[in-house]
């Protein structure tokens, strides 16, 4: 039969065999690395017999091959199960799934783990792995596999919510057998290295109702080298973490009497949000925007009209019924801005039209995923509709990527890739069903992509329910990729809310709507600049931009000079007037990563100049008052990083 590989060449090999003997074919080395393959499409084990001609990619472990890793983490997760059975006899198993960054498994204890039971876990799982169990995979019927689990509640309730002559299949490692799909590698010696990172509490099935298990969260690498480069990882991401760095920094706050999910913004957080609003209103007004104020409650019937209850009210909080009306919080902003359009009369000389809002919006995000200002319940976002006719489409979506452009490069960005995202079309019920409208959009803004010179990649799937968008896809500094800024082409909502314009010739058309948000919610940007910067904000975004530090009591006037001086220049600045020696002063503002401190001794008052350190650099010497203020403007007005 003939194999296709990854790079399009072709293998002809025996019918019936397996993935691992084809990967002996190619190589012994790809053989040895192999984890799992991918036959037409699907995630198979080594083990799978391929009986017809296929497209077939071998997976190993390489960082940049999710399915690979996946495998090596699943079979890895199994070992871990082993070992707590061998420890802990009693322990009911739950599930154990390999995630994007390693893997984790559920237990039914008596007691939660302690330090020291992970510890031991990990030690037994070693000994499973210098034992060199082979793995093997054996199918049963439904009736034979809750016979082979009968002693295990939660493998018995996954096997009962098997459809009937679905292939029930166990991996076998020694004296552990367990409910799995796979895939698995062909022995627990193939693992070199692991390391238990976290224990928590977790509802079976993460529905609250059921029994809290306990998860241990672990990793495993090929080399003991990946593992450290790995723990290094996760210190910096510690390091970075907003939540924490947020606390530090006294940017901004949670409390249970205000709810999940719902942070609060301290002064310094208020400031550098308030700063970024500001950014990019003028941004928006300097390029013909029109901003507007629309409430953040609306009608049941606003979104039926749109389309969204159908397709998102499970994200929208519950209806409060008032009177006559049904109201809720509104997840999104776009069909005020649809009304809004349509509240006159428009010829197609007015468009295209940009009308932008700092909107609150409001999505029920369940407890157990809100994270700081990462994901929240309300958030502010920083969103555009922009009308045109279809002959504008290009130009003005080419404006939009220009704007994004001149964000990234006045935040210092430059790790980012451009996806367009699409609707899957083997899974259509969470879009708008409307297949003509969908291939004109896609194919519309593919070419709008290709025509600008925009590289691009494909995503089916990531589409939003009405139609298909550019996402902006920015590489942490960590090495996550999140999205940013989007761009989205419209053809249904105009066609929902009946918009129109006075076309040239006199008839009334249909307009296209572009939506855009450049810095997305400013809640999760700024949980993002914080991870980014690691805190260390640059002076035109630092809450304090400077901090005066006289010696002693003897400069308190001088320093309160210059204070007013430069509050006048709009620079945020604080006088550190307590009554502690300097060396204190300026270790406590350099934790504040505040950018720059103006040391003030008797010499500088004498010469009426300021000893400057910079958080950056150091000491950089002394300068008089106006020739600082001139230095620190130009910082601001460059926005230099």
């Amino acid at each position: 039969m003939k194999i296709t590989l990854k790079d399009g060449s072709i293998l002809e090999v025996q019918e019936g065999s397996s993935i691992l003997e084809i990967a002996n074919e190619i190589s012994e080395g790809l053989a040895r690395n192999a984890t799992c393959g991918e036959v037409n499409g699907e995630i198979k084990d080594l083990r799978y017999k391929i009986q017809k001609d296929s497209n077939l990619v071998i997976h190993t472990f390489q960082m940049d091959d999710l399915e690979g890793k996946k495998a090596y983490w699943h079979t890895t997760s199994h070992i871990m199960a082993q070992a707590v059975k061998r420890l802990f006899p009693n322990a009911k198993i739950a599930i154990g799934p390999a995630i994007d960054e390693g893997f984790y498994y559920d237990f039914d204890v008596e007691t939660p783990f302690t330090e020291e039971d992970k510890a031991n876990i990990e030690e037994e799982m070693k000994k499973i792995i210098k034992e060199n169990l082979a793995i093997e995979r054996f199918s049963l019927s439904k009736k034979e596999a809750i016979e082979k689990m009968k002693n295990e509640p939660y493998k018995i309730e996954l096997i009962e919510d098997l459809p009937e002559g679905e292939e029930i299949s166990f991996y076998q490692q020694g004296d552990f057998v367990d409910l799995c799909a796979g895939p698995h590698l062909e022995s627990t010696g193939k693992i070199k290295t692991v390391k238990i990172l976290a224990s928590s509490g977790a509802y079976w099935r993460g529905n609250e109702k059921n029994k809290m298990l306990q998860r241990i969260y672990a990793i495993s690498f090929p080399k003991a080298s990946l593992l450290q480069e790995h723990l290094d990882w996760l210190e910096e991401a510690r390091q970075r973490d907003h939540r924490k760095i947020g606390k530090e920094q006294e940017l901004f706050m949670t409390h249970e009497l205000v709810g999940s999910g719902l942070p609060m913004y301290l002064p310094n957080g208020a400031t550098i949000r308030r700063i970024l609003e500001r950014y990019i209103a003028d941004k928006e007004v300097a390029l013909d925007y029109k901003h507007v104020y629309t409430p953040s409650l609306a009608n049941v019937e606003l979104y039926k009209t749109s389309g969204h209850w159908d397709h998102y009210k499970e994200d929208m909080f519950p209806v409060m019924k008032m009177e006559n009306e049904e109201i809720v919080l509104r997840p999104m902003n776009c069909p005020h801005h649809m009304l809004i359009y349509k509240n006159k009369l428009h010829s197609y000389r007015d468009l295209p039209i940009r009308i932008g809002e700092l909107a609150h919006d409001f999505r029920y995000e369940s407890s157990g995923s809100v994270c700081g200002l990462e994901r929240v319940r309300e958030m502010c976002q920083n969103d555009a509709h922009i009308f045109v006719t279809p002959k504008q489409i290009k130009t003005v979506f080419g404006e939009v990527v220009k704007l994004i452009l001149s964000v990234y490069e006045d935040f210092g960005f430059d790790h980012y890739t451009f996806r367009l995202s699409l609707r899957d079309k083997n899974n259509k019920e969470k879009y708008f069903d409307d297949d003509q409208m969908w291939e004109t959009a896609e194919s519309q803004l593919r070419e709008i992509l290709t025509e600008l010179g925009i590289e691009f990649y494909e995503a089916e799937g990531e589409a939003a329910f009405y139609g298909p968008k550019l996402d902006v896809q920015i590489k942490t500094a960590i090495g996550h990729d999140i999205t940013i800024s989007t761009c989205q082409l419209d053809f249904l909502l105009p066609q929902r809310f009946e918009l129109e314009y006075i076309g040239e010739d006199g008839q009334a058309h249909r307009p296209v709507v572009i939506h855009r948000a450049i810095l997305g919610t400013f809640d999760r940007f700024l949980s993002f600049l914080i991870e980014e910067y690691k805190g260390a904000f640059p002076a035109w975004l630092a809450p304090v931009q400077v901090k005066i530090l006289p010696i002693t009591d003897r400069q308190h006037e001088f320093a309160k000079q210059i204070k007013e001086q430069l509050c006048k220049k709009g620079i945020r600045i604080v006088l550190d007037d307590r009554n502690e020696k300097i060396g204190y002063k300026i270790r406590e503002a350099q934790l504040e990563k505040v950018p720059y401190m103006l040391v003030v001794g008797e010499k500088e008052v004498e010469a009426n100049t300021v000893a400057i350190r910079s958080r950056e650099d150091g000491d950089i010497g002394t300068m008089k008052i106006d020739e600082f203020e001139q230095k620190l403007l130009n910082e601001i007005e460059n926005k230099s990083k």
